[in-house]
C-alpha cells in the first residue's frame, strides 16, 4: 500500500539540493538562458556534491541513494534552472541507471565511476531524425565485424552531446528483427568517426546543449556491447520509466519556480491601492497553481516510491510525465499573466520558465505518447 512520509536522508537531500540551487545555481541563470552557455563550473561542483551519481552504489563510487531522494533533488534544481535539472536527469535515470544495471564490470570501471563521481557527462542516444516516439523503426546500424562492432547512422536530440565524455547509442543490428535486433553500445567520445553535430538553438533549456550526432564508421570493441543483442530496445524502454520520472520532477520544480515568483510578486505588486493578491481573481488563480501543484508532487512522489521499491511503474511514471508536464505549461502561462507586462521580459525569470516547460510535454516520450503508455496498460489489466 503507498504511503509517503519523507525520512530524514530524503529531507536533508531536498535541503542540500535547495541551498544549492538558491545559493550557486540561481547567479547567473539569466544570462546562461541568454548566452546559451553551459553551466560546467556547476555541474563540477554537483558531481563534488553527489548530485551526478545519486542512485549510483558506493561499489560504482556513486552515493547509493534511493529513488524518491533523486526526484526531491532534481525538483528543487529545476525550481531554479531547468537546465541544470536535464542534465541531472539524463545522467542518474538514463545513463548511469543503463550502465549499472546492464553493462559488464569492465565498462562500469571505464565509464560508470567517473559518471557516478561526476568527472565526467554521458549522454543517452536514441532518437533519430525518423525515429523519435518510434523508436522501434531505428536506422543507426551496427555490424559485428571480427571482435569489433561497426556503427553508422544518424542520432539528433543528444542532451549534452558537446559536453559528454561517453554516450550510449542505440543501433539496428538485423533489420529483418525490428526491434528484437536493436542492441546498446557504450561509445567514448573521442572515437574516431563519431561527429558532434552544431548546437541547436532552441526555445527553451539553453544552458544544456543539443546536438545531432554523426556516426561514420565507428569501430568500438565488443566489449562495449552494453546487455545482449537484441535487448536494446527493453533496456531503452526500461530505461524511460524511470527517465519519465525524472523528466515529471524536473516538470514539477518548473511549476513551483513559477508559482513561487507569481505569489511573491502578487504580494508586492499594487493596483486600486492594495497589493493584487488581495484581488479575488489573482487568489483563484494562486489557489488553481497550489492545488494542480499539489496533485502532480502525489503523481510524481508515488511513482518515485514504487520505482525505489522495484514495483512496476509504467503506468505511474507515464501518469506522472503527463500531468507534471501539462501543469508545468498552465502554471508558468499564469505567473506570465499575472506578472503583466514585467512577465514578458527576462530579468523577471517566468518567460524563461514558461520557454522551459514547453519540452517536458516533448522530450522522454510525448504527452500524447503518454495518454497511449496509460491506456494501454488501463486495458491490458482487464483483458
Amino acid at each position: 500500500m503507498y504511503s509517503l512520509e519523507f525520512d530524514d536522508t530524503q529531507n536533508e537531500i531536498r535541503r542540500l539540493a535547495a541551498n544549492f540551487a538558491s545559493e550557486e545555481i540561481a547567479q547567473g541563470v539569466v544570462e546562461r538562458d541568454i548566452n546559451a552557455q553551459f553551466p560546467k563550473e556547476i555541474m563540477s561542483k554537483m558531481g563534488e556534491m553527489g548530485f551526478l551519481g545519486m542512485m549510483v552504489s558506493e561499489d560504482w563510487d556513486g552515493v547509493g541513494l534511493d529513488y524518491l531522494s533523486y526526484v526531491l533533488a532534481v525538483e528543487e534544481i529545476s525550481r531554479v534552472d531547468a537546465s541544470c535539472g536535464v542534465v541531472m536527469s539524463v545522467q542518474n535515470s538514463l545513463v548511469n541507471w543503463i550502465l549499472e544495471t546492464y553493462a559488464t564490470g569492465e565498462i562500469k570501471e571505464m565509464f560508470l565511476k567517473p559518471l557516478a563521481r561526476g568527472e565526467m557527462i554521458g549522454s543517452y542516444c536514441l532518437s533519430e531524425p525518423e525515429a523519435g516516439s518510434d523508436a522501434r523503426s531505428l536506422l543507426a546500424s551496427a555490424k559485428k565485424v571480427g571482435d569489433k562492432w561497426i556503427l553508422n547512422g544518424t542520432k539528433n536530440w543528444i542532451t549534452s552531446a558537446q559536453n559528454a565524455g561517453v554516450f550510449i547509442i542505440f543501433a539496428q543490428t538485423d533489420s529483418s528483427l525490428k526491434h528484437r535486433g536493436i542492441a546498446c553500445f557504450a561509445v567514448p567520445t573521442e572515437t574516431s568517426g563519431l561527429e558532434i553535430g552544431l548546437k541547436e538553438d532552441k526555445m527553451g533549456l539553453r544552458g544544456s546543449d543539443t546536438c545531432g550526432l554523426g556516426l561514420v564508421d565507428v569501430e568500438i570493441p565488443e566489449e562495449n556491447l552494453i546487455g545482449e543483442v537484441g535487448q536494446g530496445f527493453y533496456i531503452a524502454m526500461k530505461g524511460l520509466t524511470g527517465g519519465r520520472i525524472g523528466i515529471a520532477a524536473q516538470a514539477l520544480g518548473i511549476a513551483r519556480g513559477a508559482f513561487d515568483k507569481a505569489l511573491q510578486y502578487s504580494t508586492e505588486r499594487k493596483t486600486m491601492g492594495i497589493p493584487i493578491c488581495d484581488h479575488q481573481i489573482i487568489q483563484a488563480k494562486l489557489a488553481q497553481m497550489s492545488m494542480k501543484i499539489s496533485a502532480a508532487s502525489s503523481l510524481v512522489y508515488k511513482a518515485a516510491w514504487m520505482k525505489t521499491r522495484g514495483i512496476d511503474c509504467n503506468r505511474e511514471s507515464s501518469e506522472a510525465k503527463l500531468y507534471a508536464s501539462t501543469i508545468a505549461n498552465e502554471i508558468a502561462k499564469e505567473s506570465v499573466q499575472i506578472h503583466g507586462g514585467y512577465g514578458y521580459v527576462r530579468e523577471y525569470e517566468v518567460e524563461r520558465m514558461l520557454r522551459d516547460a514547453k519540452v517536458t510535454e516533448i522530450y522522454e516520450g510525448t504527452s500524447e505518447i503518454q495518454h497511449l503508455v496509460i491506456a494501454r496498460d488501463l486495458i491490458k489489466n482487464i483483458s
